[in-house]
């Protein structure tokens, strides 16, 4: 059987990449995609060592490398999409692979936390440009089936890295300090640049560029804020990612200290990742067939009665690691089939101003996720009991943010929603 990209599909007009082919093309915007999730993930088993070196004397506290890297690259967000329309998509990505890489090599020397959490900011700052380019760089080569089958590949090789990286963060540390880890990413992104600088073309034609308008971005702000279904969904998606950045925040202080199997904790929490991955492809499968709002408003009651039972499993006592393992596992399930398509449900009705409401939708789920995650993370006690709580609480405002977006009917058939609809 041939490999999927040894006959790549082309567009009649030949190259839109002139100077790089289809296959390294795929794999240079992968290579973009996995960026974010490759800083987050990677240092999870050395935020015990992170916060020896550095003297924070709170282990709560450690989950500050994590929100800060989100802070910065959830703001930065609002920004790069503008940018790139007026500057180009290649000198915008350059910009924000240089911030990347330098602010890596100020982790690497860092010695005070406020240092780490300045060279984290920015790192998450540089990290936004290959969240919004990426996808940007990919619309402008390709579109229809083509753009599809580009995605769909890259985004093979993206699921992989929330699966792998806690084992990479692993292995480095088995033969060099936690710092090995920042000296990494720096490698990562100086590669990407140097990938970027030799071999990507500017994608935008000259002709397509457009001024900065702060008149057109307020305006379309208007639009974003008076929509219901933006709003309520984008506040959905900002409770889910706040699950899901707690999750992350306390994952390692959940398998060292309140069920003592450090040892375990990058195989389960890469069996956890290859749960949202499944449910990620199986609603590429689906979602055609029933529908958005019937897969996501399935997959959001789920996701609220995983977090109930968890929750009342942790308050009668008998939580153990494969309870907390498998439960998380299918908490993920149901948040891979949900985000992606409130994602879209929330661009529907402000397609006309899609650039700036993908920006705005970015920030704010990111943003607001970060700070949600971060109150759940702190309030880690030794046990689980405050981070399912903060689940189920999470799950709920979710529920009620679709209803409010959806009127309070759940389940109904998608349909096209005006770009006036409020």
């Amino acid at each position: 059987m041939s490999s999927p990209l040894s006959t790549p599909e082309r567009p009649p007009a030949g190259s839109p990449h002139p100077g790089m082919g289809f296959r390294e093309f795929v794999l240079f915007i992968a290579g973009l995609m996995a960026t974010n999730a490759i800083a987050i993930d990677s240092m999870l088993p050395a935020l015990p060592e992170i916060g020896e070196s550095l003297g924070i004397d709170t282990a709560n506290h450690t989950q500050l490398v994590i929100t800060a890297y989100l802070l910065g690259f959830g703001g930065a967000q609002l920004f790069y999409g503008t940018l790139a329309d007026r500057f180009g998509r290649r000198s915008v990505l350059l910009f924000g692979l240089a911030v990347y890489t330098l602010a890596s090599i100020g982790a690497v020397f860092a010695g005070t936390l406020g240092v780490m959490l300045a060279a984290r900011v920015l790192q998450g700052v540089g990290s936004a440009a290959t969240r919004i380019l990426a996808i940007t760089i990919v619309r402008d080569c390709y579109s229809g089936s083509h753009m599809a089958r580009v995605m769909s590949l890259a985004f093979l090789v993206f699921l992989s890295v929330p699966i792998v990286a806690p084992s990479i963060g692993q292995a480095i540390m088995l033969v060099a300090p936690w710092r090995g880890i920042f000296l990494m990413l720096c490698l990562f992104g100086a590669v990407l640049f140097i990938w970027t600088l030799a071999r990507l073309p500017e994608t935008l034609h000259a002709e397509d560029r457009s001024p900065i308008s702060f008149a057109g971005i307020s305006h379309a702000f208007g639009l974003i804020v008076r929509s219901r279904i933006t709003v309520g969904y984008t506040l959905a998606i900002t409770m889910a990612m706040g699950g899901l950045f707690g999750f992350i925040n306390s994952a390692q202080q959940v398998f060292a200290d309140a069920f003592d199997a450090e040892e375990f904790f990058t195989l389960i929490f890469a069996l956890i990742a290859v749960f949202m991955a499944a449910s990620s492809l199986l609603n590429a499968r689906i979602v055609e067939r029933l529908g958005m709002r019937r897969v996501s408003h399935a997959a959001l009651c789920g996701y609220l009665t995983v977090t109930l039972v968890h929750a009342a499993i942790v308050l009668a006592g008998i939580e153990s690691i494969w309870s907390f393992s498998i439960l998380q596992g299918a908490m993920m399930f149901c948040f891979g089939l949900m985000v992606s398509n409130f994602n879209s449900m929330a661009m529907e009705p402000v397609g006309h101003v899609a650039g700036t409401a993908s920006s705005v939708l970015g920030f704010v789920s990111t943003v607001g996720g970060a700070l949600a995650g971060f109150a759940l993370g702190q309030n880690f006690d030794g046990t689980t009991q405050p981070l399912t709580l903060g689940f189920a609480a999470l799950a709920i405002t979710a529920l009620g943010c679709v209803l409010f977006a959806e009127r309070g009917r759940l389940f109904q058939r998608d349909r096209r929603v005006s770009d006036t609809e409020t």
